[in-house]
């Protein structure tokens, strides 16, 4: 029985297609390393306790898949050093408890800085429509699954006191990247990012010869993919599996990616907690740099990033190992301040801050992200 806040939880019931799944990946006997890359994935794993059914020659790991966890440092710092100057900050509500090097937008705003959050680039959009005195600037992060809403804004005329910060990536590149760095035998590919990219762009993994299936949310979206890896495995064969096609379009959304590239061009990225990766970023294409918030204000905020940065200096930060979380080569148990420095309440790093996030799920369902702690 799980725990949350000292209460039990209900046992969820199992359906039939669960235990006939779970019946067959019961079956396979070989050892089965799988990265999920996807912060929804982890919520329903640790939600739903399915690494404590799994067998123990399965072992499903968590990567990079959430978005506010890999946001670096250096961009929440210059969101708020534009606070700080005078800029309106907009962003999602998880983005402003992500820690810079020093503070997070909500010490900033604990402090005086306008920092607001909203649910959309809409809502922001609509901000700077009501309020022309304002500079209000979109914190704009995030995976394939955010950014067509973000190119759809940007088509249309939006206010001269409206523009972006982009802290936007692409997954393909990072599961490469991490495919060659990382002891893992198999995939499960991110079912939102392909509702809109498609499965096309997980190719080039499966050629290299890891299994690729991309899943739903569900349990049995999750049970799903790795009983179709172990199937693969089995077979002797890597290909990219749609476990997910009531959603998914090998070709993805192809009028969401039209809006994409005609917005934002691809460019080389920095990751929290793993580095710069080539060709993993999206920035604004030249015809939209007046949009580009770092451009427009770079002199504006210039001295407030040196004192932000400035502030990070000497400063005693409790020890985080999201960098080995993110790369599947740690569990937040490992991780020293897992559940004492580090809550969700007071979060050390961004793997404690979003729902998405490996240590938040962790945390919350017992602790153990549905599995034992190893």
């Amino acid at each position: 029985m799980k725990m949350e806040n000292g209460k039990s939880l209900p046992k969820p019931a199992v359906s039939e297609i669960e235990k006939k799944l779970l019946e067959r990946i019961r079956e396979s006997e070989g050892p089965l390393r799988i990265m999920h890359v996807c912060g929804t994935h982890e919520r329903t794993i640790a939600k739903y306790g399915l690494r404590s059914v799994l067998p123990e020659n399965i072992e499903v790991i968590s990567g990079p898949g959430c978005p506010v966890c890999v946001t670096p440092e250096e961009d929440v710092n210059i969101a708020i050093a534009l606070a700080k100057s005078g800029a309106t900050i907009v962003t999602f509500g998880d983005m402003m408890r992500v820690p810079g090097s020093a503070e997070s937008l909500l010490d900033a705003k604990s402090e005086g800085a306008d920092v607001k959050m909203v649910y959309s680039i809409d809502d922001a959009i609509t901000l700077a429509e009501k309020k022309p005195e304002l500079e209000v600037v979109f914190f704009g992060i995030g995976f394939e699954t955010t950014v067509p809403a973000n190119a759809a804004a940007l088509l249309r005329d939006t206010p001269e006191n409206f523009s972006i910060l982009t802290s936007q990536k692409q997954t393909p590149p990072a599961i490469n990247l991490l495919a060659s760095d990382t002891n893992v035998d198999a995939f499960i590919a991110p079912g939102h990012v392909a509702t809109i990219i498609g499965t096309k762009p997980f190719e080039p993994l499966a050629e290299k010869g890891f299994p690729v299936v991309v899943s739903g949310f569900e349990a049995a979206d999750i049970l799903l993919g790795i009983s179709l890896l172990q199937m693969q495995v089995e077979k002797g064969i890597s290909r990219v599996d749609n476990g997910y096609p009531r959603v998914v379009k090998p070709e993805g959304n192809t009028i969401a990616l039209k809006m994409m590239n005609e917005v934002f061009e691809t460019a080389d990225s920095e990751w929290r907690g793993i580095g710069n990766i080539k060709d993993s970023g999206l920035v604004l294409r030249k015809e939209f740099e007046e949009k580009d918030a770092a451009r427009k204000y770079e002199d504006f905020y210039a001295s407030a990033l040196e004192e932000v940065r400035k502030r990070a200096e000497g400063k005693d930060k409790k020890r985080c190992i999201c960098a080995a979380i993110l790369t599947g080569k740690a569990k937040p148990p490992k991780c020293p301040n897992f559940g004492k420095e580090c809550t969700p309440k007071s979060p050390a790093g961004p793997c404690m801050v979003s729902q998405e996030g490996m240590c938040y799920n962790w945390f919350k369902y017992s602790r153990e992200g549905g599995g034992k702690i190893a």
